[in-house]
């Protein structure tokens, strides 16, 4: 019972495979970095109130930089007997200085401590997580402006429905982004509290300067009650929810992808760098990236279900249980960061076939309703110049033409007040340009929206 700092209570050594079965070293050992910061605060705190002396709090503090080193050179050594991250730094501490080491635990206990540490974990990963995300909608936004005029059929059903342009796309994609950005900050301010000075589960009776350490280490405030500050998790659940959704974002971007990218639409190529080929079929060139955020989405939906199962049937405060919450987030954010991180990348690189856009465009009587419209502007109700347009385009199909090649003479048969104006806006380009309102896809518009969504980003804290 030697290693265990808990030990006095127990009688006999911990079951070879309960070790095994209860240890989370392997896992949270990762938030070594914050563990310490949260032990450097508490340790000046409890200076400040008398319970440790000049001497025994730089020798904490030196010792804490020590294992730090130690830990960044991959010499530290981790021992599951130890349990966790916590227990491990502690404990090795106490070897290097001696008695100080054991009074650093004054006043707290695992279950405030590992409360810190996450959120001061989940707090940089966030703002990681947020660096990345803005390199990504920078590359949308760029490709917006580039392609602002870029005819391609907009889709309904996945069948041509109207013309847009690439650079409209590309925005909605970022539209979706902006939204992912603004939960995460969302996130951060509300788990940007304090729980550290709450101890097991009632606070400690020692004269604890909560709002020193708070400030110590960046929170906005102490947490204020402790009941909740050690048994909360809403915040994981939070930024998993953000993540998951997200995660849809980006899986619904790679589904496009993967369609454009096919030779039945043939309207980009994702480039050689971010493909991959076949064992067998040596003409492939295979999607994978776009292919793997789109399962990897299903990990990071299945972490949030996940958590939120794990914490619905928890009475307070903590429980064990709770060892579980970490590797799922610790998923959610790797998974996150590396498909963020290789869209980013990857968006940059991407070749346009223009042609092939168009030519789609044309083909699936993208402008049958601009048809309508101007049947409407002739003093026709909508649901008659609805249904004058169906049987124009049933006609169109029969014959094998697009609209804009039907003769007039043809157009008026089916409708008496279509004149010679009617083919500036059968174009694809008089389509786009019609829509030249806020939000709309005529080039025009998209410029614009893509310089206000510019200025956003180069703005953004």
């Amino acid at each position: 019972m030697s290693k265990k700092l808990w030990g006095g209570r127990f009688g006999q050594s911990t079951n070879e495979l309960v070790e095994q079965f209860s240890e989370s070293v392997s896992f949270d050992q990762r938030l070594y970095l914050h563990d310490i910061q949260g032990s450097l605060a508490h340790a000046g705190m409890l200076h400040s109130i008398g319970v440790l002396d000049d001497g025994e709090l730089a020798d904490i503090k030196q010792g804490l930089r020590d294992i730090l080193a130690d830990i960044e050179a991959g010499v530290f050594e981790w021992d599951i007997a130890l349990e966790d991250v916590h227990m491990n730094i502690e404990a090795r501490l106490t070897e290097r200085i001696g008695d100080a080491g054991k009074k650093l635990h004054t006043g707290r206990s695992r279950n405030d401590q590992v409360a810190t540490d996450i959120r001061l974990y989940l707090r940089d990963a966030i703002d990681d997580i947020q660096r990345v995300l803005r390199s990504l909608q920078t590359a949308l936004v760029v490709l917006a402006d580039k392609e602002a005029a870029t005819v391609m059929p907009g889709f309904t059903h996945l069948q041509t429905a109207q013309p847009v342009t690439f650079g409209h796309h590309m925005l909605a994609w970022n539209a979706n982004l902006a939204r992912d950005y603004e939960r995460l900050s969302d996130c951060r301010k509300r788990m940007n509290i304090c729980p550290l000075g709450s101890a097991a589960l009632a606070g400690t009776s020692f004269p604890i300067n909560r709002e020193m350490t708070a400030t110590e280490l960046g929170f906005d405030a102490p947490s204020q009650n402790s009941l909740d500050s050690v048994s909360d998790r809403d915040f994981m659940i939070e930024f998993n929810a953000a993540a998951a959704l997200m995660m849809v974002h980006l899986s619904r971007m790679a589904e496009e992808m993967i369609l454009w990218s096919s030779d039945a639409f043939k309207f980009v190529d994702l480039g050689d760098a971010f493909c991959t080929g076949s064992s067998i079929m040596p003409q492939k060139k295979n999607p994978d990236v776009a292919e793997l955020v789109r399962g990897k989405t299903s990990r990071v939906n299945g972490n949030l279900h996940a958590l939120l199962m794990l914490m619905k049937g928890q009475p307070l405060a903590y429980n064990r249980d709770n060892q579980e919450d970490k590797e799922l987030l610790f998923d959610s954010i790797d998974t996150v960061l590396i498909s963020l991180k290789v869209y980013a990348a990857m968006m940059p690189q991407i070749t346009l076939f223009r042609d092939n856009m168009r030519a789609a465009a044309e083909q699936g009587y993208a402008t049958a309703t601009d048809l309508a419209d101007y049947l409407v502007r002739k003093q026709i109700p909508f649901r008659d110049a609805h249904e004058i347009v169906g049987k124009t385009v049933s006609y169109a199909v029969e014959n094998k033409m697009m609209l804009s090649g039907i003769a007039l003479e043809t157009l008026q048969g089916f409708c008496g007040r279509i004149d010679g104006d009617v083919y500036a806006i059968l174009t694809l380009e008089g389509s786009l340009n019609a829509r030249d309102h806020v939000g709309g896809t005529a080039p025009a518009q998209v410029k614009k929206a893509a310089a206000i969504a510019k200025n956003a980003l180069s703005t953004a804290n």
